[in-house]
Order: C-alpha cells, then sequence, then structure tokens
C-alpha cells in the first residue's frame, strides 16, 4: 500500500528531502486508489501547508510536538508497555518480526517508531497490512484525539490511517476519555518527570548486584548485538 509509504515519510522528521520530493508525493496521492477522493485532497493539503513552512520552523514545531512529552510519541510501545521490562522483549520481537520479511533497519530509529511500522506495513500484502493497521488502531485513535485536541494539522495523518484500517475504534469514546488529561509537554510536567527521573537514577545506584540490575545487564547483553547487526546490514 503506497498511501502508507506517503504518510509514513509526512510522519517522519521533516528534511530537505521531503521538500525536493514533493511533487512525487502529491503524484501518489492524486493516483491512489484506496483512498477516497476528499481523503487523498486532505493529505494533499497538509503536505502543501507543511512544505510552505520554513525547514527550521517545521522542524521546531515537529519536535515541540512529538518529542515534549509522552502523550503524543510516536514510539508505538510508549503507550503500551511505557518503561516496563516487557518493552524491551516487544523490541526485540518486533526486530525479528522485520527480520522475517526482509527488512533489514539501517538507522537508528527504535523499531517500534510508527514511521518505521508504517513503511513495514507498506511492503505486506493488503490484507496483512490493514490487519497491522488494525493491530494499533488503539493507539492511532489515541494520538488522533490528542492531536485534535490541540488543534494539531498532523491529526489528519491519523484520521487517514484510521480509515484505511477500517477501524472499529469508537473515536468519540476515545476523545471524550482524554477530555480531562493533564498536559504532559508543559514546563512544569516536563520538569516533574526530570525530577522523578533523577529519584530513579539516585536510587539505581544503590542497587549494587541486585536482581534488578542483574536482570537489566542480561538483557543489555543479549540485544545489543541485534542492534548492531541491524545497523550495519548484517555485517560485524
Amino acid at each position: 500500500m503506497i498511501e502508507l509509504v506517503v504518510i509514513s515519510r509526512l510522519l517522519e522528521y521533516p528534511d530537505a528531502a521531503l521538500w525536493q520530493h514533493q511533487g512525487e508525493l502529491f503524484d501518489v496521492l492524486s493516483e491512489s486508489e484506496k483512498l477516497e477522493k476528499a481523503d487523498a485532497q486532505a493529505l494533499g493539503v497538509f503536505l502543501r501547508d507543511l512544505t510552505a513552512q520554513d525547514l527550521l520552523d517545521a522542524q521546531a514545531a515537529y519536535s515541540e510536538l512529538f518529542d515534549r512529552g509522552r502523550a503524543t510519541s510516536l514510539l508505538l510501545f510508549e503507550h503500551v508497555h511505557g518503561e516496563s521490562r516487557d518493552r524491551g522483549q516487544a523490541m526485540v520481537d518486533l526486530l525479528n518480526q522485520y527480520e522475517q520479511h526482509g527488512l533489514v533497519l539501517d538507522s537508528r530509529e527504535l523499531p517500534d517508531h510508527l514511521p518505521l511500522y508504517l513503511e513495514y506495513l507498506a511492503q505486506l500484502p493488503e490484507s496483512e497490512a490493514i490487519g497491522g493497521l488494525q493491530d494499533i488502531a488503539p493507539i492511532l485513535a489515541l494520538l488522533c484525539a490528542r492531536l485534535q485536541q490541540r488543534e494539531s494539522r498532523y491529526a489528519v495523518l491519523f484520521e487517514q490511517l484510521l480509515k484505511l484500517a477500517n477501524s472499529a475504534v469508537d473515536e468519540a469514546k476515545v476523545a471524550e476519555k482524554i477530555a480531562d488529561e493533564a498536559r504532559d509537554d508543559t514546563p512544569q510536567a516536563l520538569d516533574a518527570v526530570w525530577e522523578e527521573e533523577q529519584v530513579k537514577f539516585f536510587a539505581d545506584q544503590g542497587c549494587g548486584d541486585s536482581e534488578i540490575t542483574n536482570h537489566q545487564r542480561r538483557f543489555a547483553g543479549a540485544v545489543a548485538p541485534q542492534y548492531l547487526n541491524i545497523s550495519n546490514g548484517g555485517q560485524q
């Protein structure tokens, strides 16, 4: 599904390549058979407005939106596992899934980064790609609602992903659920998180060779070679 590649590109950190190759994305949208005309136009308007900005301004706005706080993080497992140990194993499982389909990562991006996951789905047969979107539909709906709440243009990308997934998620209920949710990207909220992490850090320094510390060492030793192998395209 080439449409997933387009949305993946639009969800990535803006760079000069997007400005240079925007014409190709417009062509894909105009020729799409999977998107309704109004939806293709909505994505085209987003692309037009994004590339009408100065690149540095677009990059700053992107970082402000997706890199401050966790509520709008594009790391899928952030919304499923948080900081639990299960997140590490989920990363390994997803890497294995990519490898089984011939996708070798050659970047430093984490495997659960949404644009990367969409790139992966785009290589699958359509039914499997839709199934993959449905698997993450609750996360997409949550992100969509939060972006709508913040009146962000990026919300349209998640609206289109939910449509492509034929999602059964009740978006109205999701919006209602987050209506009174406290923002986690304010200076006060970020300071609170920083203080909490500092407390955890100093607490960990006193753990010595506790079971938790040993587990972390074993996990790092098991996972690090896989990441090294992926980033080098399978060559040591």
